[in-house]
């Protein structure tokens, strides 16, 4: 028996199907950390729902929305699943209730009672793609709803429930680390409730939620095990190649490492952790040795040696940093070289050249010392590659599986899905340190576009760059969920590239996270070393 219910002796109103339990069932499966488990299980039963799908009639044509609550609960369970295993799903098949006044009504009469579907309808939007007007009207119902519920007080029936909601309104999915949701949902006491009606709920079997809670508990302890290994060892690594006690700018070791460790769904084994958390740590020091350390000299310097690969005539700051890059590539070549028998040196080389280069642009002669001052366009071509989003994401790619290994990537020319995770970092990063930069006399997004713009207030100003941010954002889903065409990147290097910008979305949500000493610290205790609470 999968499901159960509980309901005062007090029979349901409603049968539940046998479609509805395996999304409910899928659904809970990814959000206890499982789904890697149960891929083929979960595969299997997706395309037969998935067929289902097409050859039903929406609850718009067919008239039959009587029972809307269930119809609502499974039509967003069903288009959140499919559209994040690359189907093609209709947003109509969702938001078919947008168009039909009745039931919004009901709805909003019936908002406590509709809860659970009003929170997954929510969560459904989270993966709109560019001209879906009909999602973003659906999102924009569903949060007012949703906000409704969360003002009431604990006499709302799930306090539990409110939690989550408030939770999902406050935190966007798009911010947000997936191991920490795994963890609030295990930690959850709810989260058995498969549906609730007006007079009962339906949960998993007490049986199975045993069985999977002790799995998701194993899961989740194996993995901070893991996890403090890999960071001990990362830090010996930063402090070894003195990149710890270089006596200036930020030391982020740890951040770099639970940020990864936490976003990116990677075997226990995977090698691909270390390898972005080393090259996050030699881009966080090398980016400030350039941005506040390094004299004109030093930085011409520095960039020669790179474009050259050779560290002769260096010294000081600069020879420490060209040695622990020096190591950390041979490093990746030799893994490479091993797991897929190419060698990637030259790739390697040319990308962390750019990325110094672009370094040099933004804090040398040409701008910040120099004086100029580049347009719009100008600045985010040089402003994307800074970034080095592309620096982490390309080379770690080349140990996923499938790799990178059949595709022609080279250093300046990218794929939309790599260019897009280029422009998202940068312009989140902008709209969170445009007051610090202009305090220091250096370029931002943000103060440039008010220059080109006189009428334009820096309200405006942000409000621009928010705009253009959440239209890249749906362009920037779409190519990792559904393109799929000869010569693209694998799907796990585009899932990667996903897991990489959400790092960002959470480092540069509503403040600057990563320069912040104190405000991850929780969420690393979490991650890594605190023990579950599981009641």
């Amino acid at each position: 028996m999968v499901v159960g219910r509980c309901a005062n002796g007090v029979p349901p109103t409603f049968p539940m199907d046998e479609e509805l339990i395996w999304l409910c069932l899928v659904n809970h499966l990814q959000r206890l950390g499982l789904a890697d488990h149960f891929t083929r299980e979960i595969e299997d039963n997706l395309a037969m729902i998935y067929w289902n799908y097409k050859t039903r009639e929406s609850p718009e044509k067919s008239g039959n929305n009587a029972d809307v609550a269930i119809q609502l609960h499974k039509d967003s369970l069903a288009f959140r699943l499919l559209r994040m295993h690359g189907y093609t799903v209709s947003p109509g098949r969702l938001c078919w209730f947008m168009n039909n006044e009745k039931v919004r009504a009901h709805i909003e009469e019936n908002h406590e009672y509709l809860s659970i579907s009003m929170l997954n309808v929510y969560r459904a939007t989270d993966l709109k793609f560019p001209g879906e007007d009909k999602l973003e009207e659906a999102r924009s119902f569903s949060r007012k709803v949703l906000e409704k519920i969360a003002l009431k007080d604990t006499s709302f029936g799930c306090t539990g429930l409110k939690k989550m909601m408030e939770h999902e309104l406050r935190f966007p999915w798009i911010a947000r680390l997936d191991r920490l949701d795994h963890r609030a949902w295990i930690e959850d006491s709810n989260n058995t409730i498969l549906w609730v009606g007006k007079t009962s709920s339906h949960r998993l079997s007490t049986l199975l939620n045993k069985k999977l809670l002790q799995l998701a508990v194993a899961e989740y302890e194996f993995r901070q095990s893991t996890y403090r290994n890999e960071l001990e060892e990362v830090t010996r690594w930063s402090k070894s190649r003195g990149m710890s006690d270089m006596g200036f700018g930020r030391e982020r070791t740890t951040y770099c490492y639970f940020a990864i460790a936490s976003s990116i769904p990677l075997p226990y084994d995977s090698e691909v952790r270390m390898i972005i958390t080393k090259s996050a740590v030699v881009i966080t020091i090398a980016d400030d040795f350039y941005d506040t350390e390094a004299s004109f000299d030093e930085l011409n310097s520095l960039t020669d040696a790179i474009a050259r690969w050779d560290a002769k005539g260096l010294s000081g700051h600069s020879k420490t940093i060209f040695n622990a890059l020096d190591d950390l590539v041979t490093e990746i070549v030799a893994k490479v070289l091993h797991q897929n028998g190419i060698d990637i040196t030259f790739f390697l080389q040319q990308t962390w050249y750019e990325t110094f280069n672009s370094w040099l642009v933004e804090a040398g002669a040409k701008w910040s010392m120099g004086g100029f001052v580049p347009s719009t366009e100008e600045y985010l071509g040089t402003g994307m590659v800074s970034i080095a989003l592309h620096t982490l994401v390309l080379p770690a790619s080349y140990l996923l599986n499938p790799s990178l290994t059949d595709c022609k990537v080279r250093a300046g020319e990218y794929q939309p899905v790599t260019k897009l995770s280029m422009l998202i970092p940068r312009l989140l990063n902008d709209i969170q340190s445009y007051q610090k930069e202009q305090e220091e006399g250096k370029m931002n997004y943000v103060l440039l576009y008010m220059r080109e713009n006189p009428g334009a207030d820096i309200e405006d100003s942000t409000a621009y760059v928010r705009e253009i941010l959440d239209n890249k954002w749906g362009e920037f889903l779409q190519h990792v969920l559904m393109d799929d065409r000869l010569g693209e990147l694998p799907k796990a290097s585009k899932f990667l590239h996903l897991s990489c910008v959400k790092v960002f979305q959470m480092f540069f949500h509503s403040s600057n996270r990563y320069d912040s000493n104190m405000d991850m610290l929780q969420d690393i205790q979490k991650a890594i070393y605190i023990p579950l609470d599981i009641g």
